[in-house]
Parts: C-alpha cells; sequence; structure tokens
C-alpha cells in the first residue's frame, strides 16, 4: 500500500473512532436555572444540543420528550411542589430506554431527605417513580453544603471518568453545591468524594443505575454551579474536570449506557472511506489488466 493510501486509511480510522454519527438532543430540565444551564452548556460542551425546560409548575407530555430529546438532563434549585409529576414523566422517559443525567440538588427533593436538606429548611416532595430508579439516596441529609474534592483513588476505569482527575465544589451560598448522597445496591460507583456522607460512608460523586431498560446517571454537582449569580467563578467556587465530567455523562447516554460501544461512522468518514475505496481501485486494476494485456 503506498503512503498516500496509509495516510487515508490512518484518516479514516480516526474519524470512525472519534466522530458521532449525530448530536444528542438533550432536555435541561429544572425548576430554575434551566435557561441558564442549557446555554452555558451550548457554550462548553460540544456535539450536543441544550434545551431548557421550565417544569416548575408543568411538565412536557411523554410523547413530546420522546419526539424532542435523546437525554434529560433533571436537577433543581429549590424544592417545588411539582416535583412528583416531574419525577413520574422523567421515569417512564427512562424506561422507555432513553438515559437520564441527574445533578444536584436533586437530592433535596427526594423523600427521605430531612428538612435539614435546604437552606431554608423545607419540606420534600418526592420525585415519584423516579426514586424506584435513581442510582442513589441521600444521606438523610442531603446537600452537604460543604467542600468536596474527588478522591483520586476512588476514580474506577469507565466512560464517566475518561479524562478526570479532580473535581471540587468549593464555595457557595451558604456553602458548596456538592455531595450528600448514598449508593443503592445495584448502583456503580465510579468515583466518589474524598469527604463522606452524614452517615460517614461514601458519598457518590459519579454513579450510574441500570434498572431493565431504564439507565439513570448521577453526577453529585449542581450544573448550574457557573450560572448561579454572585457564585459562578471557576477555581473559586468550583474546580477540576467540571465540563469533562458533564461530558462524559452526555457521551455515555448517548450510547445507551454501553461501556464499550460500536464505533459509529460519520459522514465524513463514510466520504474518506469512498475516497479510499477509489484510490484502491485507481492504483491496481490498471496494473492488473496492463498484465493481462501482456500476455
Amino acid at each position: 500500500m503506498s503512503s498516500t493510501l496509509r495516510i487515508a486509511a490512518a484518516v479514516l480510522l480516526g474519524l470512525a473512532v472519534a466522530a458521532p454519527a449525530q448530536a444528542a438532543r438533550v432536555a435541561v430540565v429544572s425548576d430554575a436555572f434551566s435557561s441558564e444551564t442549557a446555554a452555558n452548556f451550548n457554550a462548553k460542551i460540544p456535539n450536543y444540543t441544550f434545551t431548557p425546560i421550565d417544569v416548575s409548575s408543568s411538565v412536557p407530555s411523554l410523547d413530546t420528550l420522546l419526539a424532542n430529546y435523546d437525554v434529560i438532563l433533571l436537577f433543581e434549585d429549590g424544592v417545588f411542589a411539582n416535583a412528583p409529576a416531574v419525577g413520574n414523566r422523567v421515569a417512564a422517559f427512562a424506561k422507555a430506554g432513553r438515559p437520564v443525567v441527574l445533578g444536584t440538588f436533586y437530592d433535596q427533593d427526594r423523600s427521605d431527605a430531612t428538612s435539614g436538606a435546604t437552606v431554608p429548611p423545607a419540606i420534600p416532595h418526592g420525585w415519584g417513580d423516579l426514586e424506584t430508579i435513581d442510582p442513589n439516596t441521600t444521606d438523610g441529609v442531603g446537600t452537604a453544603y460543604s467542600v468536596r474534592t474527588l478522591n483520586a483513588a476512588s476514580i474506577l476505569r469507565h466512560p464517566l471518568t475518561r479524562g478526570v482527575t479532580a473535581l471540587s465544589a468549593l464555595r457557595g451560598s451558604p456553602g458548596p453545591y456538592a455531595g450528600g448522597n448514598q449508593a443503592k445496591p445495584g448502583t456503580i460507583v465510579v468515583a466518589a468524594w474524598s469527604q463522606p456522607n452524614a452517615r460517614g460512608l461514601v458519598d457518590p460523586a459519579v454513579a450510574y443505575r441500570l434498572t431493565e431498560s431504564a439507565c439513570v446517571i448521577h453526577i453529585g454537582i449542581a450544573p448550574d454551579y457557573p450560572v448561579v449569580p454572585t457564585y459562578n467563578t471557576y477555581g473559586t467556587d468550583f474546580a477540576g474536570d467540571y465540563y469533562r465530567v458533564w461530558k462524559n455523562a452526555f457521551d455515555f447516554a448517548a450510547t445507551g449506557c454501553d461501556v464499550n460501544p460500536v464505533p459509529t461512522l460519520s459522514a465524513w468518514a463514510y466520504g474518506v472511506m469512498a475516497l479510499l475505496l477509489f484510490a484502491v481501485a485507481f492504483a491496481y486494476l490498471p496494473k492488473r489488466t496492463a498484465r493481462q494485456v501482456s500476455r
């Protein structure tokens, strides 16, 4: 094979491995900061489209969600009475085979959180059916409002931790926006905070759970950290591989939570493949014709 063909083959292989078939559509579902979070992720995380959906008083139909979105990101900022209806709808989305990603402060409205889980204290409403398939319970309290730093020794090799070496929740009002969870039996924890939860047990930073056709991923830090007014400075309020963690979550979700996904070819890769095949035909077919004539 000529050097030209070798280069073309290398380019094709790189495109096949690196390029997604299409951008996944992510619904950013929350009672607050959904628009700001979607705008921030659209600017910082490539290959996805993030659309805000305010569910503070209503929730889209399941048909609408399935028709328009591949993944749901669900979080909240302050408990809200519509949480059970939202949880039921998101659970139905997950059970239909569409992955769901959870972020802080999801834990604060979980039914096992205490009134001390929010500031100011408020009674949680629960997330309905979603609580039967989510990866974590709370630690009885919820978001710790204290510093959280990723335990490097806890990081497992996994698509959810690819390229992640550090993550920190350092400041907020009244404290950092992370932690306060406990893994359920059957949940896979691929990274944990160095600081234990309120029960003195492992506090998951990145975890997921598979329940039949449902895949629910939980990232134990606030996805709206960069957009909360006055508490949105990278390196001061939060630090580390923040956007990489979220990108990994959406990457993993986009594969259907497949740990070993089969690479897909993009349009560019198909184009290079066509050129490669043409080059092979051009390089070898004439030579064979010439030999045939000489006989």
